[in-house]
């Protein structure tokens, strides 16, 4: 089996699934009870909480623990907006944003009165900071916008927007990094950035748990009121198992980001090469993208044929992000960077890890190169 489908989720890093054991053998008392077990909980919480943001390069004070990226992604959007909703009610996003983010704004917008602006993106799928400094208004409260798309792997300029919002004190920047950890370097204080959302199941962690860092000093209104748990930002009992072994998860992800890149970025120039040479192929996908993400369409085929095709010879890929593959419409994503509906119908999306091989890239392309014709001879498609 030859696993291309990280974007959607990634597995466990055995050593992820040992730490997790420990924890829900050994560690069963809540946090937030004051006897010995409670104590043990707790001091081994906030040990994670200190790693976590030596991993990010913050404060331990300004990591909030979370159910998942989606939550994280909510809580800081409409944190700010509900927190500072006085202060003006305009958001700044991009067409390309993950449903986390985008349908969040929709929401904001359609059914709490705020005002959005969607910058466009151009044909490689990347934000321009002409449109953003277009776009920033007296009443802007927050600009969110990708590390890096799940989709086609743009890696937007974070660091140049971050330089531009300097200058606005009062608008807040929110990046979704859930791409972009361990692949490329994350460490929001370094780029301007004063909220960020990760999800740990996208780096071998496991599911239902990620993290949001608040730069000190914001105020965000809880989505969730309760036991104040998570400095007030997130209340319900921690999901100790989890946080822990998404730590660890970060941990070892860092550590192959620092010794294992160059293999992770050859295997995707393998598969970008081979690709380039089968015929009707078009990649979507800039070529100085993400080391982990490649998009590309098979025009006349449908996306659903191909990945059947694939996982029948035991290679799994995905055809968009895996919370929209079922909606039957074309990407929005692809759809914005100007692509018909037809090359956007039938896009494919290989997304890597550090597990893959080099020999996987290339069985990859041996078998789309023996498979694609054969499709086309049976629907009878030149």
């Amino acid at each position: 089996m030859i696993y291309f489908d990280n974007g959607a989720t990634t597995p466990l890093y055995p050593e992820v699934v040992e730490s997790m054991k420990q924890v829900l053998g050994n560690y069963y008392g809540n946090p937030s009870s004051l006897h010995h077990l409670g104590v043990q909980a707790d001091k081994l919480l906030e040990q994670s909480r200190e790693l976590a943001a030596k991993f990010l390069g913050v404060n331990p004070g300004e990591v909030i623990f979370t159910s998942g990226a989606t939550e994280s992604n909510n809580t800081a959007i409409k944190g700010v907006a509900f927190q500072y909703g006085k202060r003006g009610k305009h958001i700044i996003t991009s067409a390309i944003e993950h449903s986390a983010v985008y349908d969040t704004c929709i929401q904001l917008r359609d059914h709490f009165g705020y005002e959005l602006t969607i910058l466009p993106v151009d044909k490689d799928g990347m934000v321009r900071i002409e449109d953003l400094k277009n776009a920033v208004r007296e009443d802007t409260i927050l600009v969110s916008i990708m590390y890096i798309n799940n989709e086609v792997g743009s890696i937007q300029p974070i660091a140049e927007i971050g330089k531009v919002l300097r200058d606005y004190p009062k608008i807040l920047f929110h990046v979704d990094a859930v791409q972009a950890f361990g692949k490329i370097p994350v460490e929001p204080s370094k780029v301007g950035v004063d909220l960020l959302s990760l999800s740990a199941h996208k780096f071998h962690g496991p599911k239902g748990i990620g993290l949001l860092y608040v730069r000190k000093g914001i105020k965000l209104l809880p989505l969730m009121a309760g036991g104040g748990q998570e400095g007030n930002y997130r209340s319900g009992t921690e999901n100790l198992a989890g946080i822990v072994g998404m730590v660890k998860a970060m941990r070892i992800t860092l550590e192959k980001l620092n010794h294992q890149s160059n293999e992770l970025s050859q295997a995707r120039k393998v598969l970008w090469n081979g690709l380039q040479q089968l015929e009707g192929c078009y990649l979507n996908t800039p070529e100085q993208g993400s080391p982990h993400i490649l998009n590309f369409s098979l025009p006349g085929l449908k996306s659903e044929v191909v990945l059947h095709a694939l996982e029948d010879e035991g290679i799994y890929v995905s055809t968009k992000s895996a919370c929209s593959s079922k909606s039957g419409l074309p990407s929005r994503v692809l759809s914005a960077m100007g692509l018909d509906d037809e090359r956007a119908k039938s896009s494919i999306r290989v997304s890597l890890s550090y597990l893959n091989t080099l020999d996987e890239a290339r069985q990859f392309n041996e078998t789309i190169t023996k498979l694609v014709p054969q499709i086309k001879k049976m629907l009878n498609v030149k």
